[in-house]
C-alpha cells in the first residue's frame, strides 16, 4: 500500500497538536478514559504509535526520539506555530523513514477533524457563547 506521507502528515498534525494542547507532554503516556474527547484520544494514539510508545520495551529510532522531544517542547508552548510546523515535518520524516508506521496509521478510522471556534462579542454586557440552548439574561435594563 503506497501512502502519501506528506498529505498524511498534514492530516494527522491537527490531531497530534490537539492532544498536546490538552495534555502537554503527558499526551504520550496519559491513559485514555471514556471521558476523553475522541479527537484527543486519536491524537494520543497517533503520538504513541509515531514515537514507539505503543509497544513497550521496543527500541525507538532517532526520528521517534526527535518527535518525542518536539512534543515536549510544543507542550510548553502550545500556541507556537513554528513548533507545530516542526511537528508536521517530523511526522512526515518519520513516516517516510518508517513506511510500515505510515501504512498502519493511514488505515485507522478517524474522528471528525478538530476545528477552531472563534467567538467574539461587542457592546456593553454582551454575552459571548458558542452554543446556547436557553435564555441568556444579562441583568436589568439599566446601564
Amino acid at each position: 500500500m503506497s501512502v502519501d506521507v506528506v498529505q498524511l502528515a498534514q492530516d494527522l498534525t491537527p490531531y497530534a497538536t490537539t492532544a498536546i494542547t490538552a495534555y502537554g507532554a503527558a499526551a504520550l503516556t496519559r491513559v485514555e478514559s471514556d471521558a476523553v474527547d475522541a479527537t484527543v484520544s486519536f491524537g494520543q494514539r497517533i503520538l504513541r504509535r509515531l514515537t514507539g510508545r505503543d509497544t513497550p520495551d521496543s527500541d525507538t529510532s532517532a526520528e521517534q526520539d526527535a518527535l518525542a522531544e518536539t512534543v515536549s517542547e510544543l507542550a510548553g508552548s502550545p500556541d507556537d506555530a513554528d513548533l507545530a510546523a516542526v511537528l508536521r515535518v517530523q511526522i512526515r520524516r518519520l513516516m517516510t523513514a518508517h513506511p510500515d508506521i505510515a501504512a498502519d496509521i493511514a488505515g485507522w478510522a478517524r474522528p471528525a477533524a478538530p476545528t477552531t471556534v472563534t467567538i467574539s462579542t461587542s457592546g456593553e454586557r454582551s454575552p459571548a457563547v458558542q452554543n446556547n440552548y436557553g435564555t441568556i439574561h444579562t441583568g436589568d435594563s439599566t446601564a
